[in-house]
């Protein structure tokens, strides 16, 4: 006979109910890496985005394996490596449970940043995966301004401070600068692929040029370990697991669908045009 307590307990949610099956959490990074995510954007990655899906994947306590689904052209590298580093904060919590990467459609630049977190990559046999380099862009807009008759008005306290300005002629010195912050850049996102992926990688001399791969040459590049897909893994590696995935909260302005539109609009820009990079 069942109890009234299992009756009452039976309808609440969150109560353990005897169901012992193993787990396998999934959290998805989808989107362009960036601080300033807008709601006109195919979704963004940033850590305070993030934070709540990983944290609540990690604590599932018939957890046999986190997984990944990573799907982004990159961005920001700062975002990459602070949501790189809490995967790595939280995997040292629970050091027998392993963290998977599968890579989607991109898993480019800052994307293939945040793969490399985990102890395992996967990729589709169509996945670009890979851009292990720096970019940056921008406009001039000098010829404009004398176009209308602008006049452009700059002060500034400190020689460097308005260092290529889009409203004033680029000096060769400045991007002499960017390119050394470049290169500093590089040096640390290789450094960190290295670390993470240790004698696995070729000796490729074009794997760290920014170039971008499909799947099973990033297997052959050491950048992936297998070619496959989550659910072929997960029931190849953890028979019988369920696969929940662990959604993020989201803010209260985002979920009342408040936001300032011409600052939406313009991240919306910015972002397609990372994403046109890959052809999508």
């Amino acid at each position: 006979m069942v109890s009234v307590t299992e009756k009452l307990t039976s309808r609440i949610p969150g109560i353990d109910r005897g169901d012992r099956t193993d787990v396998v959490a999934v959290v998805k990074l989808h989107g362009v890496i960036t601080p300033t995510p807008s709601p006109l954007a195919r979704g963004s990655i940033n850590l305070a985005a993030v934070e709540s899906a990983l944290t609540r994947a990690f604590d599932h306590d018939r957890l046999k394996a986190v997984a990944l689904l990573i799907n982004s052209p990159g961005g920001a590298p700062t975002q990459s490596g602070l949501v790189a580093e809490r995967i790595r904060q939280l995997a040292a919590k629970k050091p027998d449970v392993p963290v998977l990467a599968f890579c989607e459609d991109v898993a480019a630049s800052g994307g293939y940043w945040l793969a490399c977190a985990a102890d395992e990559i996967y990729a589709h046999r169509t996945s670009l995966v890979g851009s292990i380099g720096v970019i940056s862009g921008g406009f001039g807009f000098t010829g404009l301004l004398e176009r209308f008759g602008i006049e452009r008005r700059l002060h500034t306290a400190g020689e460097n401070k308005s260092r290529l300005d889009p409203f004033s002629p680029e000096k060769p010195e400045d991007v002499e600068w960017l390119k050394k912050m470049h290169s500093q850049l590089h040096e640390l996102f290789v450094g960190w692929v290295k670390e993470r992926r240790g004698k696995r990688l070729s000796d490729d001399e074009d794997l760290f040029t920014g170039d971008v791969w499909l799947g099973e040459k990033a297997k052959e590049l050491g950048l992936v370990d297998g070619v496959g897909n989550l659910r072929e893994v997960v029931e190849e590696r953890f028979p019988g697991a369920e696969i929940r995935v662990a959604e993020p909260k989201k803010p209260l302005l985002a979920r009342l669908g408040v936001g300032a539109p011409a600052a939406a609009l313009l991240e919306a820009v910015t972002q397609k045009v990372l994403w046109s990079r890959y052809g999508l």
